[in-house]
């Protein structure tokens, strides 16, 4: 990714940030993101029957899946 100026980088990583921190899997955390609440059990999906929507993140760069409603 080519950075255009002090604006765009501050915009390019401000959305790598809230990935990181709410989307992405950490493995020291049990493939959790850091702001996720524990209390709360993700529950598990059907991949057979599942639909799954993927949303482009950074232009394209990192892509999050997640199940389509």
């Amino acid at each position: 990714m080519l950075i255009a100026g002090p604006r765009h980088l501050r915009a390019v990583l401000d959305e790598y940030v809230l990935h990181f921190n709410r989307h992405r899997p950490h493995r020291g955390r049990k493939l959790r993101p850091p702001d996720h609440n524990d209390a709360i059990a993700a529950p598990v999906t059907d991949l057979a029957t599942a639909r799954i929507r993927r949303r482009k993140v950074l232009g394209g760069l990192i892509h999050e899946y997640e199940r389509a409603a």
